[in-house]
């Protein structure tokens, strides 16, 4: 804990006022974990669901180990469903859902395979330049893949999104349908024949509010442009398997 009272002092001590102000909700953050937090009770639930590891292989990439939740439906003919979760999250994203995907007295059912992304827990840390979105999704597939789905659906937000927008793309023979729950958009490109419109007052505030938390108030995206490898190490955690 020397080091923990140590980094509270100087953030107290700092010109920072933000970090100040943030340092009291550290504090009992830290608090909570060390004295109230049961970490036994929730590796209890997290171990409830049915979780495997598999060892796919993305080009140029070579072999990755890939974590993964597979709820199986009894229905029968229930549709694959590839879960992928955002950033920062896990698979843990689509627990809440599981019961409801089974499926069962005329609700449509799913085969649930929601895989922990590379470079998060408990999958792989990719330590090679060049793993974008396409290799995301191809580990995803390849996934699908091992597990004998040949043909599926996807869902996804944030990240996610991203990443099931690529699987459709990159791979429609497999990819039956494709749905989000985030879409990303950029701004569209005006022209003269499609001039931007007017915007009303209600508008511009929202516009300018959402500048204002891309480029200062959105941590994620502050911490990941200049240095997105530091964050990866508080991601990743690669679990060692037996030979």
């Amino acid at each position: 804990m020397g080091l923990w009272h140590t980094a509270v002092s100087s953030v107290n001590h700092s010109p920072w006022w933000r970090l100040r102000r943030l340092s009291a909700d550290v504090k009992r953050f830290v608090e909570h974990w060390r004295t109230t937090f049961d970490w036994r009770a929730h590796e209890k639930w997290m171990n409830s669901f049915p979780q495997f590891e598999t060892t796919v292989h993305v080009d140029g990439f070579g072999d990755i180990d890939m974590h993964f939740l597979h709820q199986k439906s009894n229905v029968k003919d229930a549709i694959p469903l590839l879960f992928v979760h955002g950033w920062p999250g896990s698979f843990l994203e689509v627990t809440k859902m599981l019961p409801m995907l089974k499926g069962g007295d005329g609700k449509p059912a799913f085969h649930v395979v929601a895989p922990s992304l590379p470079n998060y827990a408990f999958s792989s840390g990719i330590f090679k330049r060049g793993f974008t979105i396409a290799q995301y999704a191809e580990s995803c597939h390849r996934v699908m893949l091992a597990l004998g789905y040949h043909q599926y659906v996807t869902q996804g937000g944030d990240w996610g999104f991203l990443i099931t927008r690529a699987l459709a793309y990159l791979y429609p023979k497999h990819v039956k349908a494709h749905h989000v729950n985030w879409a990303w958009a950029a701004k569209p490109e005006f022209t003269q024949d499609n001039p931007e419109p007017e915007y009303s007052e209600r508008e511009k505030r929202q516009l300018k509010q959402g500048e204002r938390w891309v480029s200062s108030d959105c941590p994620s995206s502050i911490h990941h442009r200049p240095e997105p490898v530091l964050l990866k190490f508080c991601l990743f955690r690669n679990v060692e398997r037996p030979a």
